[in-house]
C-alpha cells in the first residue's frame, strides 16, 4: 500500500447451501446475532461479506455500501485521504457505519482500517509522525516505535476505527529502493526492524486497535521501480536470505500477538515459481502458517493490483486468494461495487464447492473472532 492516492491503485493511494447459525449453533461464540442473541441464519452472501473490506470515493459513504452493511454483506470499510476531510468529519461517517452495522443480521464489529504508518503515509491528521525510517535512524529506536504505536492507536480509537495496516516490516536492501523511498522500512538491519515493528504492535494493540504486519514475506528486495500496484514483480531472493533477512521480523511480529499479516502481491521463486504470495497455498497455508505458526488473520493487499491483473478480475482473484488461505480480501478501488461482485463471486465459489466449505467455515471463525475481540 502506498504513498500518494489516485482512483486506480491502492499504493498509488498512499457456503452452504443452508448458510451458517449464528447464536447457538455453527459459529456461536464467534459473532453476535440480532436480536437479542436469537439465531440467526447466514445466506451465502452474507457469510462472504464478512471477509470482504469495501472502499468508497469522497468524503459521504454512498447509500449502496450502507445498504451493503445493513444487509450483513460487508465484513469492514478502509479509508483514503480523499474519505477524510477532518478527525471530526470521519467520527461521523464511522458512526454512519456502525448503525447501518447495527441492523446487520451480523453484530460483530465492522473491521475499520486505514494506513497509519507515519511519516507521508497518514491518512489521518497527527500521530504518528516520524516515518519508519525515522524511526529507525532515531537514538531510541524502539522507543520511538512504541510511541509511534500508541500515537497510531489512540489516533485511531478516537474516531472509532479498530485496524491500522502498519507497521512494514519490509527489510529494504538498497538506499531509494520501493520501500526507503518514501522512509516505509525501519532498517536495513532485519534485528532492528524486528525489534521496531514488534514495539509499535505491542504499544497499538494494547489500546484494541488491530495492527497489520506487512507486506509477507516481505518487499524489501524490490527496486524503486518494482511496484506490485502497477504490474508483475518477482522476488527472486534466496531461500536462506528470504528466512534469515525477510522473514525474521515477522516472526518477531507473530510472537508479538500482532492479529493481522498482509501478504504481498510479489512472486518469490524460491518459495512458489508460479504463484504471487496471496494466492499462494504454499505461502500462506505452508510458510506463514505452518512453519511461522501464525494463528491470527490474514489480510489481502488490494485485489485490483496491476500485480495479480493476469489471473482474474478483482473478485476472481479474491475467490483465488481466498482458496489460497486468506481470510480477509481488500476491496480499495474506491468504488462500491468492486465489494459487491467480490461477494458475490466468493458466495458463488461457496456454494458451488469452489471452495472448500471446512477451510471457509475455519476463515470465517477467524474472522468473527477478531472483530468481537475489538468490540
Amino acid at each position: 500500500m502506498g504513498v500518494t492516492e489516485t482512483a486506480i491503485t491502492r499504493r498509488g493511494a498512499l457456503a452452504l447451501g443452508a448458510g451458517a447459525v449464528i447464536g447457538g449453533l455453527g459459529l456461536s461464540g464467534t459473532a453476535q446475532a440480532a436480536p437479542e442473541g436469537n439465531q440467526v441464519t447466514l445466506t451465502p452472501a452474507q457469510r462472504a461479506g464478512q471477509r470482504v473490506i469495501f472502499s468508497y470515493p469522497g468524503a459521504t459513504p454512498p447509500a449502496s455500501l450502507l445498504d451493503q452493511i445493513s444487509a450483513g454483506e460487508a465484513g469492514g470499510v478502509i479509508f483514503f485521504g480523499e474519505n477524510i476531510t477532518s478527525l471530526d468529519q470521519i467520527a461521523g461517517v464511522i458512526a454512519q457505519l456502525k448503525a447501518a452495522n447495527d441492523a446487520s443480521p451480523v453484530r460483530s464489529p465492522l473491521l475499520l482500517m486505514t494506513d497509519q504508518e507515519g511519516g507521508i503515509v497518514r491518512r489521518l491528521p497527527g500521530e504518528p509522525v516520524l516515518s519508519e525510517k525515522q524511526v529507525g535512524e532515531s537514538a531510541e529506536p524502539v522507543s520511538e516505535a512504541a510511541a509511534a504505536g500508541t500515537g497510531a492507536g489512540e489516533n485511531l480509537a478516537g474516531v472509532g476505527m479498530n485496524v491500522n495496516l502498519a507497521p512494514v516490516l519490509d527489510v529494504f536492501r538498497q538506499a531509494g529502493n520501493f520501500d526507503d523511498e518514501f522512509g516505509r522500512s525501519y532498517s536495513m538491519d532485519p534485528n532492528a526492524c524486528a525489534e521496531c515493528g514488534a514495539a509499535m504492535i505491542t504499544a497499538q494493540q494494547k489500546l484494541n486497535v488491530a495492527a497489520t504486519a506487512k507486506h509477507f514475506p516481505g518487499l524489501g528486495a524490490a527496486t524503486v521501480d518494482q511496484n506490485t500496484d502497477l504490474g508483475p514483480v518477482t522476488l527472486d531472493v534466496p531461500l536462506a536470505d528470504l528466512r534469515s533477512i525477510d522473514e525474521l521480523p515477522f516472526r518477531s511480529a507473530i510472537a508479538a500477538g500482532v492479529r493481522m499479516v498482509m501478504t504481498s502481491w510479489a512472486v518469490y521463486p524460491a518459495l512458489d515459481p508460479k504463484l504471487p504470495s496471496g494466492l499462494s497455498p504454499t505461502i500462506v497455508q505452508g510458510e506463514l502458517r505452518r512453519r511461522l505458526k501464525f494463528r491470527g488473520v490474514t489480510i489481502t493487499d488490494a485485489l485490483e493490483a496491476g500485480a495479480i491483473a493476469a489471473f482474474g478480475t478483482p473478485a476472481q482473484c479474491g475467490v483465488l486468494a481466498a482458496r489460497a488461505g486468506m481470510d480477509v480480501l481488500l476491496c480499495s478501488a474506491r468504488d462500491v461495487s468492486e465489494g459487491q461482485d467480490t461477494v458475490a463471486a466468493l458466495a458463488d465459489a461457496l456454494q458451488h464447492h469452489d471452495l472448500n466449505p471446512g477451510q471457509f467455515e475455519i476463515a470465517l471463525r477467524r474472522v468473527l473472532a477478531l472483530r468481537d475481540s475489538l468490540a
